[in-house]
């Protein structure tokens, strides 16, 4: 077994040491954990994108990983799949965990060209990096079905027959003992073109990675399609080179997915820059864009929404301003600024309504929105932290009120994930925003 799938948080050990039966922990191969033992070094050393650190189980030490999502692969194959939390506690387990995170993803900038409704059905038979691989060979399969574009190209070389423009010098250079030949320069219509170059080197890399019968058998098809195309030698220079004119339209998505395989940060070579998997995802984005994507749908007609709104700072000390404040989601009406709403990737509990485990709320979350809250409300208004919806959160919170601020008030409100809606308290200012 060269795969394994885990959720965020669950932790990794080498499969020789005893860790039977502690939850959340799983063992695989000596050499894929030294290689993640050396990944670690890197993350911490970076200080950024922190998707693996050290730990402790039962004493011993451990490699967990964190609120990232996707594929870890090893240089010698084995692959990691990391998903949502959420599936712990939901119906359907790795399944359905797997389905939310392609349903996620396809909301996220660069991601839109997911065929969701496809993926996640294949999602019950495939793991992540497979499902990913499939979707490019259909797009190129489409590429394929609706002709391979050719356009003209310039060549040159010594031909036995004079065929567009003599180049003069190179031709008494090369030929004054060769009669029998011509240095020209001229155009052809040729399928050598660089979206097909980029696409031709994709599918030798993807038949280096795949695992499933099924991509294996369809990539090698596509494959002899593109035989009389040479595969990229510059990835790089080919991409500044693309043109997608008119009639080109089924190459988008291909190239789109060419480019996450090809680039310098592709997943299917398990490094990307600085020694990173680039098929890890932060949660926290990933449910920001889900939540903006369907909250606008909820919006009232006369309402609308920000996202990464960047325009106030904190402080301003010597003509400069510092510390810039980015709330994720800004609801705006005609007049004003009427909501400052705050995505967060986290499971509270509403039983726990004591001050000693205030749900598991976070203080400086509270910090964080009482400054937004005086910046674009101008000290009046609602804010709202938005977390999963879960059975331990199933409804909003009671109101906050600041104690200094009586009108600025914060709310704790869930997410439904299935009904990609937000759940909002009736009869309260903030649900005037919405078509509720």
């Amino acid at each position: 077994m060269n795969r394994l799938t885990i959720y965020e948080f669950d932790a990794l050990t080498a499969e020789n040491l005893n860790f039977v039966g502690t939850d959340g922990v799983h063992q695989i191969p000596a050499k894929v954990f030294a290689w993640l033992e050396d990944r670690c070094i890197r993350v911490a050393e970076e200080g950024e994108g922190v998707w693996l650190r050290w730990a402790q189980r039962r004493g011993r030490r451990v490699i967990q990983v964190t609120s990232y999502v996707g594929v870890i692969r090893s240089p010698d194959g084995f692959q990691i799949e990391v998903l949502p939390k959420l599936g712990k506690a939901i119906q359907g387990g790795i399944v359905e965990s797997r389905r939310l995170l392609i349903e996620m993803l396809s909301c996220l900038h660069g991601f839109r060209h997911v065929k969701t409704e496809k993926a996640m059905l294949r999602a019950v038979q495939m793991p992540l990096l497979e499902i990913f691989i499939s979707e490019f060979l259909l797009c190129v399969e489409q590429v394929v079905k609706r002709g391979l574009r050719s356009d003209y190209r310039e060549y040159q070389g010594n031909l036995f027959a004079l065929r567009g423009k003599l180049l003069l010098s190179n031709h008494l250079r090369s030929n004054i003992f060769r009669a029998d030949r011509f240095f020209t320069q001229h155009d052809e219509f040729s399928t050598d073109r660089p979206e097909n170059r980029i696409l031709h080197k994709a599918l030798l890399q993807i038949l280096l990675v795949t695992k499933s019968c099924e991509n294996q058998k369809l990539a090698r098809e596509l494959n002899f399609a593109f035989e009389d195309i040479p595969a990229s030698q510059s990835v790089r220079l080919d991409f500044q080179q693309i043109r997608l004119v008119r009639g080109m339209a089924s190459y988008a998505d291909a190239l789109s997915w060419a480019k996450l395989i090809l680039n310098d940060e592709s997943p299917l070579t398990g490094l990307g820059r600085h020694g990173a998997p680039s098929l890890l995802f932060p949660m926290e984005s990933l449910f920001e864009a889900f939540v903006a994507k369907h909250l606008e749908k909820q919006l009232s007609s006369n309402i609308l929404l920000k996202k990464q709104v960047q325009g106030n700072y904190l402080v301003s000390h010597r003509n400069q301003q510092w510390f810039r404040l980015k709330p994720d989601l800004l609801l705006k009406n005609t007049q004003a600024s009427s909501a400052v709403l705050d995505t967060k990737w986290k499971l509270i509990d509403g039983l726990k309504a004591n001050r000693k485990e205030k749900y598991g709320l976070s203080q400086a979350d509270f910090y964080q929105l009482y400054a937004y809250g005086q910046s674009y409300l101008e000290g009046q208004g609602d804010l709202a932290l938005i977390y999963p919806k879960t059975s331990a959160l199933d409804q909003p919170l009671p109101v906050f009120d600041f104690l200094n601020q009586k009108n600025l008030r914060l709310w704790v409100l869930p997410f439904c994930l299935n009904e990609k809606r937000l759940l909002l308290p009736s009869g309260e200012k903030i649900s005037a925003n919405f078509n509720c």
